[in-house]
């Protein structure tokens, strides 16, 4: 017996997993909000680039807490309390945004990132456990509509820029966001908590086996965020660089990695039914470790371009296989974890960036420091080719 069961009849509603989907597309906007918005909040509170910076370091120590936080809520609670909480914390953070002070606008960042933290991890271990024979295939898709938030806020944001109405959009996108948190507070939203029941005897997995699995998936979760901020956070910059010509062509470069991740998400689900989750993760990053090795020799934007979608393609799926094996190996107790894992997978977007702006420094050549990528895809393919351990890939083999 798993130490935990979702029956057919008890699995969250489909109209219940449409909320959740689109709460997701409303969390990749609020995920990707300061880019646009910082040139108006620096020219607002007059802030040097110093100053600018500790808003990114508010919104990585709230979702940080967030995250952390999220595993005790889901533990004690359950999933309703976790989404009111984090999509109520989103919404506000961000509809105060334009509209206050220096200080308190640290605050209102700092409480969107709690938000965020909170939302991200259960959403996507709910989705997870109501999908037990189809796990990677739905966080795939859920992935995909954090995409389009994503991808489609850019746009928005100059839309409204245009007008010269930027605190109005940011005050309907805090709005916006905040109605998701009634939604799931209200009869609307039907979630079904999971049924824990305790281990037995008959249960194949040991603390050995348990500690091993969760490092290495903490390993792939730190490696994973990690190296997609390594790529999308700098590859810019590189096209800068090597940009021989006039114009700023350069500038949509990270358009084209976000643009692969999108497509591989929306082809997931449909390779899932031929391909199993492990090896469409190892064949996903024997693609990304290609075009970051492209994006690595490029010596102009076609060749970075290209090698910046390759990479986007291949991590597509990697994220979402990731959190399904987190649900299936612990099912049950993933609650417990999930938190520390995403937590993990915030450090390492906070760190492998920063690596990637030490070693460029230390030679003289943001080329160099591109090979912190490149690693971080090698490392990952490494990871996922290990047999991590015999009774899990029994329960995998069975769950299939």
């Amino acid at each position: 017996m798993p130490a935990s069961e979702l029956s057919t009849a008890n699995r969250t509603p489909s109209t219940s997993v449409g909320y959740l989907y689109s709460g997701f597309v409303a969390t990749g906007m609020v995920t990707t909000l300061l880019g646009p918005v910082l040139p108006f909040l620096t020219a607002r509170w007059q802030l040097d680039d110093m100053h600018a910076g500790m808003l990114f370091t508010a919104q990585f120590a709230g979702s940080m807490a967030g995250v952390l936080l999220s595993s005790v809520i889901l533990t004690r609670r359950g999933f309703r309390p976790s989404l009111v909480a984090g999509f109520g914390l989103m919404g506000i953070g961000v509809a105060a945004l334009g509209f206050v002070t220096w200080i308190v606008g640290l605050i209102s960042v700092t409480l969107f990132g709690l938000g965020l933290g909170l939302t991200i991890p259960t959403t996507n271990l709910l989705v997870a456990e109501s999908s037990p024979h189809r796990r990677a295939a739905a966080l795939n898709t859920l992935n995909l509509a954090w995409c389009v938030g994503a991808v489609l806020f850019p746009f928005i944001a100059t839309w409204f820029v245009k007008i010269h109405r930027l605190p109005a959009m940011i005050l309907l996108l805090g709005g916006g966001v905040f109605l998701f948190a009634l939604i799931f507070a209200s009869p609307l939203a039907t979630i079904v908590e999971r049924r824990d029941t305790p281990q037995t005897d008959a249960t194949p997995r040991g603390p050995r086996v348990q500690t091993r699995v969760l490092a290495i998936l903490g390993l792939l979760f730190f490696l994973y965020v990690g190296t997609e901020g390594a790529i999308s956070g700098w590859v810019a910059t590189f096209g800068r660089r090597i940009h021989a010509g006039a114009g700023i062509g350069w500038v949509v470069v990270p358009s084209f990695f976000w643009g692969g991740l999108l497509l591989g998400r929306a082809l997931a689900p449909l390779l899932l039914r031929r391909i199993r989750e492990i090896p469409l993760a190892r064949a996903g990053l024997v693609l990304a470790t290609l075009g970051t090795c492209v994006v690595l020799l490029s010596k102009n934007l076609p060749a970075l371009t290209a090698g910046v979608g390759l990479a986007g393609l291949g991590l597509a799926a990697v994220f979402p296989i990731t959190i399904a094996e987190l649900s299936r190996r612990f099912e049950g107790s993933a609650s417990r974890f999930v938190g520390a894992m995403f937590a993990l997978g915030g450090l390492g977007g906070a760190t492998l960036p920063w690596v990637v702006g030490y070693v460029s420094n230390k030679f003289g050549n943001l080329r160099a420091g591109l090979w912190v990528p490149v690693a971080g895809c090698v490392i990952l393919l490494a990871l996922y080719l290990l047999r991590w351990d015999n009774g899990a890939r029994v329960q995998q083999v069975d769950s299939d």
